[in-house]
């Protein structure tokens, strides 16, 4: 009676291991073919280049560019030059100094000739004490803004500067992320083309380690030289050319990546803005913004484009990326803790039926059951030497899945923007994707589980990001400019 017990219990777990892999690989293939045909279809929709129509137009819409400054001293003077030569004809910059203790702030006032001033705002978003207002006496740099506030971390100076945002739309980022110049006039087609209301829109994000950066612009771009950043350019790749844009495709996207989105500010404050109580600001808010659409039952979309827009620094040292790793899975498992009345609610439609399911089983638990099924067939391989072939094949085929998403990532890359052009890169990138399941995923896999922990047993903190800089990883005599 023990043994039929034991048996149908093991027969039990096996299976629902197995289908539960095969819904898994089944819905990644099913999002990278949706994603492999929205490239397509965006490349042919965007052929001719409207650029100078839209440069030209009175109509289009004001965007705020937020960034958040915190020590950013070494490279902020490069990357407001940058910003403020975007090709759009209707924007500010906004640059929020959340109680920086360099001399970040100092380093703005002197260059950009900066005096204290007084603008009209909505203190809509509660905030911590904002001392300062400053703007240019310089023309040409009319569209700078700053803003001198009291430390209270990325998600609270971001809604600094959307209650101080004069556009319509504001586009939030990183202090060091790169935006390509035509930025702006890519992310904000979508809101001007889509017959329903868009709330938000993203684009791919790069890694830019072993790029050539002056003066806060790309000119030169190279693979990552290191494995670990390589690693990483590659998982971009996979995740934001294929996966991100099946479910944009679906209506059911859940994130905007904090690196670079473009949002409504209306519907933001709408919704209560960032959350300032959250490691994973950037899912929350786009969630929130969807409940609150959702729940006054006004039709809308969140949009992801294929272009690469930004370009970000990967972290290149295991602890590094373990922090950032552990972040990202508090993060996840925070903000679907808070908005678990998501689940299977037809209320919110696909989101509720669809995204948040899938984000739970697939994105939260895939982790914890990988680690279950690979214990369990590695145990019932040692205790009975006939499994091992199950067990074997098992692990092929995880392996020889993850490989094949990747090099279909890497094909879409090369038949679109073709970012890599050195033939080695190239190469080098296939030899990637067939090293990263066995080398980098083991990572990602231990910190996401440990993030998940981290989070039942109330951790907070955000993690210190040490940055290299990109100007030091590549010499000034590069000057071949990117395409």
């Amino acid at each position: 009676m023990k043994e039929i017990i034991i048996h149908s219990i093991s027969y039990i777990a096996e299976n629902l291991i197995l289908v539960y892999a095969i819904i898994l690989a089944g819905f990644s293939f099913f999002l990278s073919v949706i994603g492999l045909i929205e490239v397509y279809k965006y490349l042919i929709n965007n052929r001719s280049d409207d650029r100078n129509a839209l440069l030209s137009s009175p109509f289009t819409p004001r965007i705020s560019l937020i960034v958040p400054m915190y020590n950013e001293g070494e490279t902020i003077i490069d990357s407001v030059r940058s910003l403020l030569s975007l090709q759009y004809n209707n924007y500010e910059v906004v640059v929020v100094n959340d109680g920086s203790t360099d001399e970040s702030l100092q380093k703005l006032i002197e260059y950009f000739q900066l005096v204290p001033t007084y603008l009209e705002s909505n203190y809509e978003l509660p905030t911590k004490k904002v001392k300062c207002l400053y703007k240019s006496r310089q023309k040409v740099f009319s569209r700078l803004v700053v803003i001198d506030k009291a430390n209270g971390g990325k998600a609270d100076a971001l809604n600094t500067g959307i209650n101080h945002a004069q556009g319509s739309l504001v586009a939030a980022m990183d202090a060091d992320s790169i935006i390509a110049p035509e930025a702006l006039l890519k992310m904000v087609k979508p809101f001007l083309q889509n017959k329903g209301r868009v709330i938000a829109t993203g684009s791919i994000i790069r890694i830019a380690n072993s790029c050539t950066v002056e003066d806060g612009s790309l000119v030169n771009i190279q693979l990552p030289k290191g494995w670990l950043a390589r690693f990483q350019a590659l998982e971009y790749i996979r995740v934001f050319l294929l996966s991100r844009l099946g479910w944009s495709r679906l209506n059911g996207l859940l994130i905007i990546s904090g690196a670079f989105g473009l949002f409504d500010r209306e519907i933001i404050i709408k919704a209560g803005g960032y959350c300032t109580k959250t490691v994973g600001e950037d899912m929350e808010l786009t969630i929130r913004m969807r409940r609150y659409m959702h729940e006054q039952k006004l039709a809308y979309k969140v949009v992801h484009i294929p272009d690469p827009l930004c370009w970000t620094e990967a972290p290149t040292s295991l602890s590094q990326l373990s922090r950032q790793r552990n972040r990202w899975a508090r993060g996840s498992v925070e903000t679907l803790v808070k908005h678990r009345g998501l689940f299977f609610n037809p209320k919110y439609g696909l989101m509720g039926m669809l995204s948040y399911p899938y984000w739970l089983f697939f994105e939260y638990l895939a982790p914890f059951i990988e680690v279950v099924g690979i214990g369990y067939f590695g145990i019932k391989a040692i205790l009975s030497q006939p499994s091992w072939l199950n067990f074997s094949l098992f692990l092929v085929i995880i392996y020889l899945f993850s490989v094949f998403l990747s090099l279909v990532a890497l094909i879409v890359e090369e038949f679109s923007y073709h970012k890599y052009q050195n033939k080695s890169d190239v190469a080098k990138l296939i030899l990637t994707a067939f090293v990263e399941p066995i080398v980098f995923h083991p990572i990602v896999l231990v910190n996401a589980l440990k993030g998940s922990l981290d989070f039942l047993v109330g951790k907070k903190s955000w993690g210190e990001m040490k940055r290299k800089g990109f100007a030091k990883q590549e010499p000034e005599s590069a000057k071949k400019v990117a395409s």
